[in-house]
């Protein structure tokens, strides 16, 4: 997964308390065969807190076999969260792990100062559903331990027609396992006859809603499936209406205070940071370690598009 985005955040949008949602579009890429949809970053929004990236995968089927592929990359400076919808995708990294994810499971990959992995669909498997994202770590974290969790057992619940599950964060006395180092909440909804509820939010939290499956009414506005519903801060709830057989997924954070810079599969807080993060996977120095048991070459970076780093 990557991006040539190296823009700051900005959060300035919707205004505190303010009744106005931003309408975001994706735009279609393909990643390791899959088509995707990248909501962020985009032109028009760069984070969600410290959630700086979104991809929506599938659903796709396609032959056993011929799935997903990606090869070794790197990563420093962020969290790679991966919540499956359908199918099975095999995770390794360069610590040694080797994970497979299933529906209803999150992995989550503290990058840090550099860890490198590969992700793959099984031999057999046939579909792909997910959400892959990242969380930008804040300036005294990038620097840490790199670290893999997988986490099977989520916090799930019922009401209004509707199914909670808890990726991340903290909501109406439920809390998730994730390992977090910024105020962060993820949280999946899904109604399979139709339902509305309305969403206690933290007014000190930016928010969005993205629709994955069906259609979802945000404070009575229509979004489609990849339109992302941006709500800024200030907002104490959310009302929230599913079509039958809708699934959407709520991002919230507290607003970033630092630049954030995304370049390839880097994140950092300076260019010099992300340019020596570069020369060192290019070097092949060790501070990425290697990826063993995937059958293909490593990705080749893009050539940095910043004179003199």
């Amino acid at each position: 997964m990557s991006t040539d985005n190296t823009q700051p955040s900005s959060s300035l949008d919707c205004p505190p308390g303010s009744s106005a949602i931003q309408r975001v579009a994706s735009r279609p890429a393909e990643v390791g065969g899959i088509p995707i949809h990248r909501v962020l970053p985009s032109r028009h929004r760069r984070t969600i807190g410290a959630w700086c990236f979104l991809d929506h995968a599938g659903p796709s089927t396609f032959a056993p076999g011929r799935g997903m592929r990606v090869g070794p990359h790197p990563h420093i400076g962020l969290q790679t969260f991966t919540w499956m919808i359908e199918g099975e995708v095999l995770h390794r990294d360069s610590l040694g792990n080797e994970q497979v994810i299933r529906p209803g499971q999150v992995n989550l990959m503290t990058a840090g100062r550099g860890i490198s992995h590969t992700e793959e669909s099984r031999d057999q498997e046939e579909k792909l559903h997910a959400a892959q994202l990242w969380i930008a770590l804040p300036p005294e974290a990038s620097d840490c331990d790199p670290a893999f969790d997988h986490h099977p057992d989520l916090p799930r619940w019922s009401e209004a027609g509707c199914e909670f599950t808890l990726l991340a964060g903290s909501h109406q006395g439920h809390t998730a396992a994730a390992r977090l180092y910024s105020p962060l909440v993820g949280m999946d909804v899904y109604s399979a006859s139709g339902g509305a509820t309305t969403l206690s939010l933290d007014p000190s939290f930016e928010y969005g809603v993205l629709p994955l499956e069906g259609e979802a009414h945000v404070e009575e506005e229509a979004f489609a499936v990849n339109e992302l519903a941006y709500l800024g801060h200030g907002r104490r709830e959310l009302r929230l209406r599913l079509a039958p057989g809708s699934r959407a997924i709520l991002l919230g954070g507290e607003p970033c205070d630092s630049e954030i810079l995304i370049w390839w599969n880097f994140v950092g807080h300076d260019k010099a940071e992300i340019a020596r993060a570069q020369r060192d996977w290019e070097a092949g120095n060790g501070r990425f370690g290697q990826v063993h048991g995937f059958d293909g070459p490593p990705l080749t970076a893009p050539p940095l598009p910043w004179p003199g780093y």
